[in-house]
Formats: structure tokens, C-alpha cells, sequence
């Protein structure tokens, strides 16, 4: 077939069942965009810049579990999106990210806004590269796709020249055919694990994102009630999707994020399960600095080899894909445990269960004890929030010191497919997520809950909300400060931070007017103070069909931890 790079780009996207481009154009992008003007195959979604671009793109990506792509403005643009990239690459979404490069005929010159962007691209990318041929276009584009697509997923790099775009040529555009995942781990290995596991005294389950992304929720959840174990997610800091459902008697919250309270948590289990998860990406340094207590045994699956392993031996490593492993295993568990492990294992969750019920009792006391508070305590905020939420909602997290896992918590997050938290914590990503995830899922409400001082790193988003009409509902927790910041200050020891003393981390005088910025990018906004108009705003916003922010002003002081279990 005779065609245009830009063309050709496009005709192949569209056979990958591609329906969106988030873009900010420039110049070098000039000839790709201009082709999209007839083709109407693809839509163009604007973004005003590259952070909220490069978010949305992962936050479609990661709802619709297809490939999510990207265009950029040369250097500076890619400059501008890599904290997002980064937040990419930590969370393995598949993403392909293009950016127009200069005419060939001037590179050699170095001319305006040309740079090495491979060489940028490269440490968080899977792959990446430069078309310097027409003829070569297809196949970096086939292997582009199915590189990113491959587990482990993750972003991949195209630069495309500006010429390349424009130049004619006969191309074989066959598409990429994406290759079938579901590889069971070895079968020796499998019977290892369900032996291990099945006559663990006390064991426990550790839970990741990529349980979720697997679809393998289901399969876990008869393991884990095969073996009575309670389930713990990765901690705040690192969890970004729920792999097991947060109502369930055996579901036993987050994990702590400094490595004496992990171990402390862990101590009393001889043998943990850890799926889809890495173990452990941990935040800041702490002694005793080994976070699983060196008795406790280790059986661990996944889709990526390096991660097994990486920081901690383990007695089974499976590597395999989620869905498949866990449902074998869980048919050897049952073939192989005897009676008196079942026996056990039906006392133990029932044990769990109970201690389980006990902490929500004590959590729904603590919200009473500071319902009366103004502004806002943060359980009563979000107590307000679960009482709300939808069965079928989507929320997107970027508010870790005021949200503390209490929906999870509080068992109101209905479905386990709908939750989207930080993975890489590049500041800017939540508003810009939830615009993504509002393109995959138009027909589910989605709820953005975000930070004040993380809201403005990607504002942006909310004019490209505004512009396409997509009914996000976003809530800024507002306390007018860096709070995490204060918290880790304290955590490790700071001098100044110890007497309350902080520089650079509170965002007043002036206080940022979120409702007016929100009026002016075309977004409907609110301010609130109350519990009861809070309740009501929300219930009208996440039924609506524009989009809306509410800003609510929370309890300014830092607390001197973060809890989440």
C-alpha cells in the first residue's frame, strides 16, 4: 500500500483497535496531526500539557487494558511528561509514547528544540527508538505494540521525525497481533507451592496491582479462603489497584510503609503468598532495614521474573501468568490439603474475620469522636464520602495523608476493578487519570480524589474535561499544605520538623482559589464545609453529566504517622 508515514501510523493504530491520541501538538507534529483531520477513525484528545497528557493516556490504558497512545511535542514536551512516564513505567502500563523529531535534513545542524530523546526515553521505557527509514515504520510500530502489550507491560518510545511523517512509500501495514499471556508456571513448582502452603502453620497473603490486572481476582479469593490466610495489600505508597475484594471477611487492609511496622505486622506468619506484587518497594530508610522477619517463608507469583526474588530469597518462585497459576494452584490446595489442614485453615478465617469486624467497629467509633470537627477531619471527610460511592464507581487516589486507605477500611469500594492509586508518585497524576478512565468507562461515575498541592501540578486536565464534557467528579482534599512531606519530616527525626517548625511545605499567602481556577478552565466548582451539603453535592455530581469539582477544606495539622492498616 502506498502511503504517508503519518497515514501508515494511523492505519495500523486504528487495525490495534486504537480509538484515542492524547496529545499537545507542535510543529514536529505538524503532518501526524493534520492527517488526523480526515481520518476520523481516531480521535484527538487535547491536553493543554504534556503532564495531564501523558496521565490520562495511562489512566485509559489501565481501565480499558488496552494499548494507550501518546503524542508529544519533540524535546521539551517529552521533557514536560516524563514524571508521568515515570509513573507509567512503575505501574507497567502499556503505553506507546511518540514525539515529532526534527527534519533529517537538519539534524546534523542541531537545530531548535532537537535533542537524543531515545536517550531520554530509554530508562523508563521497555523500548525505544528513532525511525530513521519510512520502510522501517511498520515493523517498529509491531514491535512497538507488542513489546508494550508483552507482560511485563510497560511504555515504549517512538521519536518520528517530521519528514518520515510527510514521506510516501509502499508499506506492508499488517497489523501487530499481540501475543497470548496466560502461561502457566512450571507444574513442579506449583505442587511445591501448594505443599508449602497447605501445611503453613499461620500463612498470609500479600496482594498486588498486577492481581487485578490479570483478572485473577476471583481465583485468589478461593485460595485465600482455602487457607483461612488474611490478605494484606501493598502499602499506600505503592498500591495502585485493588487484587481482592475489600469487603471480604479475610481482607486485612494495607500494609504499613516503614520497615520496622512491616515487620511487626508480619512477624507472627510462617509463611507469606505474595501475588502480583513487588516485594517490597519500600519509601524511606529505617533500621531495622530487612522489613520480612528473616523465619518467614516466601512464595511468590508473578508475571515478572526480576521481581521474584529481587529483595528477599524465596522458598517457591512461579512464574507464570496470575489467572492460570492461581486456579491450578488452587485445585492442588484442595487436592492435596488433608483434613486437619482444612480444619485449621476454617478456624483461622474465622479467627480473622472477627479481628476483622472488631477494627471496623473501632474505626466507625473514631469517626464519631470527630464528626463535630471544623475544617473537616479527614475520617469525617471521607466516612461522608463511602456513605455515597456507587457500586459500579471508579475512584482515582492522589490524597494518601487524607484518604489513608479509610474506604478500603470502611468496605465501601464495591467492585475491585474500579480503584486507581499511585505506583511511581510523580505529583500531577490523579486529575489527569480519571479524565483517562472517564474515556474507557463513559458509562460508570468516576470520583478523583486529590490532593490540593498534587491537583495543581496537572490543573491543566481540567480544561480537557471541560472540552470534551466528561463527567469526572473531582474533590480536592484541601489542607493547604505538603502534608506527606511534614509526616516523613517527622518520621525521620528532623530537627525542626520535631518542633513543628517546616519550610516550603504550606501552600497559603496566598491560599490557592480552586473554584474560581476551576470556573475559568470550564468546570463547574463549589466550595465545601459540611458533611451534609458534601453528601448531597456529591450524590448530584456523580450522577451528573459534566464535569465538577468541590473543594473541601480538611484539618490542617500533620500527624506524626501514617496509618493504614
Amino acid at each position: 500500500m502506498r502511503t504517508s508515514g503519518a497515514q501508515a501510523l494511523l492505519q495500523m493504530l486504528a487495525d490495534l483497535g486504537v480509538r484515542h491520541v492524547f496529545g499537545n501538538p507542535g510543529t514536529t507534529e505538524l503532518p501526524l496531526v493534520d492527517a488526523m483531520v480526515e481520518d476520523r477513525r481516531i480521535a484527538y484528545i487535547l491536553g493543554l500539557q504534556e503532564v495531564p497528557v501523558v496521565a490520562m493516556a495511562d489512566g485509559y490504558s489501565q481501565a480499558s487494558r488496552s494499548l494507550g497512545v501518546i503524542n508529544l511535542h519533540i524535546s521539551p514536551g517529552l521533557g514536560n511528561g516524563m514524571g508521568m512516564l515515570y509513573n507509567a513505567y512503575r505501574a507497567g502500563t502499556p503505553l506507546l509514547v511518540t514525539a515529532g523529531q526534527q527534519d533529517r535534513r537538519l539534524a546534523f545542524e542541531e537545530p531548535i528544540l532537537w535533542s537524543d530523546m531515545v536517550r531520554v526515553a530509554q530508562p523508563w521505557t521497555k523500548w525505544a527508538a528513532e525511525v530513521q527509514r519510512i520502510q522501517d515504520l511498520p515493523s517498529a510500530i509491531r514491535r512497538a505494540a507488542q513489546t508494550a502489550l508483552t507482560p511485563p507491560t510497560g511504555p515504549v518510545f517512538l521519536s518520528l521525525p517530521m519528514d518520515l511523517q510527510s514521506e510516501m512509500a509502499e508499506l506492508d501495514l499488517t497489523p501487530a497481533k499481540p501475543l497470548d499471556p496466560h502461561v502457566r508456571p512450571p507444574l513442579a513448582a506449583l505442587r511445591e507451592a501448594a505443599r508449602v502452603l497447605g501445611g503453613a502453620k499461620n500463612p498470609a497473603i500479600l496482594v498486588g496491582s498486577r492481581t487485578q490486572e490479570a483478572d485473577a481476582v476471583g481465583e485468589l479469593v478461593n485460595i485465600a479462603e482455602q487457607l483461612g490466610a488474611p490478605v494484606m495489600s501493598e502499602s499506600g505508597t505503592t498500591h495502585g489497584r485493588l487484587g481482592f475484594p475489600v469487603d471480604h471477611s479475610l481482607y486485612s487492609h494495607g500494609m504499613p510503609i516503614w520497615s520496622p511496622e512491616v515487620r511487626q505486622r508480619l512477624a507472627d506468619f510462617d509463611v507469606i503468598f505474595v501475588v502480583g506484587m513487588d516485594l517490597l518497594r519500600q519509601y524511606v530508610y529505617f533500621e531495622p532495614a530487612r522489613a520480612i522477619p528473616e523465619h518467614v517463608r516466601v512464595v511468590h507469583i508473578d508475571q515478572d521474573p526480576w521481581q521474584l526474588g529481587k529483595n528477599y530469597p524465596v522458598e517457591v518462585g512461579l512464574v507464570g501468568d496470575l489467572k492460570v497459576g492461581l486456579a491450578e494452584l488452587g485445585d492442588l490446595l484442595r487436592a492435596t490439603m488433608s483434613a486437619t489442614d482444612v480444619e485449621r485453615a476454617k478456624a483461622r478465617g474465622a479467627a480473622v474475620a472477627a479481628a476483622h469486624e472488631k477494627a471496623r467497629e473501632a474505626l466507625r467509633r473514631e469517626i464519631e469522636t470527630v464528626r463535630d470537627a471544623r475544617p473537616l477531619a479527614p475520617l469525617t471527610l471521607m466516612s461522608t464520602v463511602a456513605r455515597v460511592l456507587p457500586t459500579d464507581v471508579a475512584v482515582i487516589e492522589e490524597a494518601v495523608t487524607t484518604t489513608g486507605t479509610y474506604l478500603e477500611r470502611l468496605a465501601a469500594l464495591k467492585n475491585t476493578s474500579g480503584y486507581f492509586g499511585h505506583r511511581g508518585w510523580g505529583l500531577g497524576w490523579g486529575l489527569g487519570c480519571a479524565i483517562g478512565v472517564q474515556l474507557a468507562w463513559p458509562d460508570r461515575p468516576v470520583l478523583a480524589l486529590l490532593g490540593e498541592g498534587a491537583a495543581m501540578y496537572g490543573i491543566q486536565g481540567l480544561w480537557t474535561a471541560a472540552r470534551y464534557r466528561l463527567p469526572v467528579t473531582f474533590l480536592i482534599c484541601n489542607n493547604a499544605q505538603y502534608q506527606i512531606l511534614k509526616v516523613g519530616a517527622q518520621q525521620i527525626g528532623l530537627p525542626a520538623a520535631r518542633s513543628g517548625r517546616f519550610i516550603g511545605m504550606d501552600l497559603i499567602e496566598p491560599e490557592i482559589d480552586f473554584v474560581t481556577l476551576a470556573q475559568s478552565l470550564g468546570v463547574e466548582a463549589t466550595r465545601v464545609t459540611e458533611p451534609g451539603e458534601l453528601e448531597s453535592k456529591l450524590r448530584e455530581s456523580l450522577s451528573g453529566d459534566r464535569p465538577r469539582l468541590l473543594d473541601v477544606p480538611v484539618q490542617r495539622g500533620a500527624p506524626s504517622r501514617l496509618n493504614y492498616g
